[in-house]
């Protein structure tokens, strides 16, 4: 495969040769470890590309082969879609939900038939993404592996920015032209590239009119409802206004996904099998003094509350979009006229 310069480093690909999206877009920062502005973006919540980490070194030789003949014998959690287009549901929430249709269905395969099936697909065949959370079971020498991670640089990280614990780390295998359609999580966020390139469109939280998140009830909460390669604008007008920070990663790259950042994840058409490794952390205590005007990001928790609040309430969360309406209608959509209705009160 021919190798194309951009910047200081070779892919194995054109960008320009990438899907095109109608939204504009901007470089997301890529900077080496022992730059200080990477402290900086951090600090500041802002996305921000890492390299010389070594996060994942111990990693670097896990390709398909590899990893089936080291994984564990047992069964791992993955995903089966007709598309390429792999958006997260929560299987709770749609047991509640009447007429949904999930985008994907999950299946426990071995690794050994998630290899042949991989191997064995085919253009137009069923599509398959491994999302298994790292742990004792995956076998001894993946956990071997796992282990030799930098743990020092990642738990000064959690330390230095007052993040809470580690939740999870996420393996993630995916065939070439997967997509994790855009979403956001609760949750900081360094996604560490293993294997292949990947694409990362991602949104500042005050984008979040811009992207229609699903209701808090339903099974597709955090997902944007806009399909990005075919946009509605007559259901999404303001997706128009819609402003993506872009990055391409590779082996050894950390992308630094702040909490409540939409992010839509793709692996480079026509690069083989990606790999990669979530490290998750909770956020940190909320400050012990609120200050005014709240940011984007308090702005989505606050939200995400009152959904949660009004559909405990009113025991259905398909009940909370009337009773929003009727709060907000007539009432919240202009600028109160105090003049004018003082007016009309002193001559009647």
């Amino acid at each position: 495969m021919a190798a194309f310069v951009t910047g200081r480093r070779k892919l194995p690909f054109r960008p320009s040769e990438l899907k095109q999206y109608p939204i504009t877009t901007e470089q997301i920062p890529r900077l080496h470890v022992e730059d200080p502005r990477v402290e900086e973006l951090i600090s500041a919540e802002e996305p921000v590309v890492i390299t010389g980490t070594q996060l994942v070194g111990p990693a670097s030789k896990w390709d398909l082969e590899y990893l089936r003949e080291n994984m564990a014998d047992s069964l791992f959690n993955v995903y089966v879609a007709q598309s390429s287009k792999f958006m997260y549901f929560d299987e709770k929430k749609a047991k509640f939900c009447k007429d949904f249709k999930a985008p994907s269905r999950r299946i426990e395969m071995k690794m050994s038939e998630f290899y042949d099936q991989i191997k064995s697909s085919a253009a137009g065949s069923e599509r398959v993404y491994l999302q298994q959370t790292l742990s004792e079971g995956v076998g001894p020498q993946i956990v071997a592996d796992f282990l030799g991670f930098n743990w020092n640089w990642v738990t000064q990280q959690q330390k230095k920015h007052n993040w809470g614990q580690l939740t999870s780390n996420l393996l993630l295998i995916g065939m070439e032209g997967n997509i994790t359609p855009s979403h956001y999580d609760e949750q900081q966020n360094f996604f560490a590239q293993v294997k292949g390139y990947k694409r990362c469109l991602l949104n500042h939280p005050s984008q979040f009119c811009c992207l229609y998140p699903y209701p808090v009830g339903h099974p597709c909460d955090r997902q944007s409802q806009v399909d990005f390669d075919n946009p509605d604008y007559d259901k999404f007008p303001r997706f128009r206004e819609a402003h993506s920070r872009e990055a391409i990663v590779g082996p050894g790259d950390v992308l630094y996904i702040p909490m409540y950042w939409w992010h839509q994840i793709e692996s480079v058409p026509d690069g083989g099998v990606t790999v990669s490794v979530n490290f998750w952390f909770k956020g940190g205590p909320p400050p012990k003094t609120i200050s005014h005007p709240l940011n984007a990001q308090q702005k989505v928790a606050v939200m995400r509350n009152i959904e949660k609040m009004l559909g405990e309430a009113l025991g259905d969360p398909d009940e909370v979009n009337s009773l929003l309406n009727t709060l907000v209608a007539g009432r919240y959509m202009h600028k109160y006229d105090t003049a004018s209705s003082s007016a009309s009160a002193s001559s009647s």
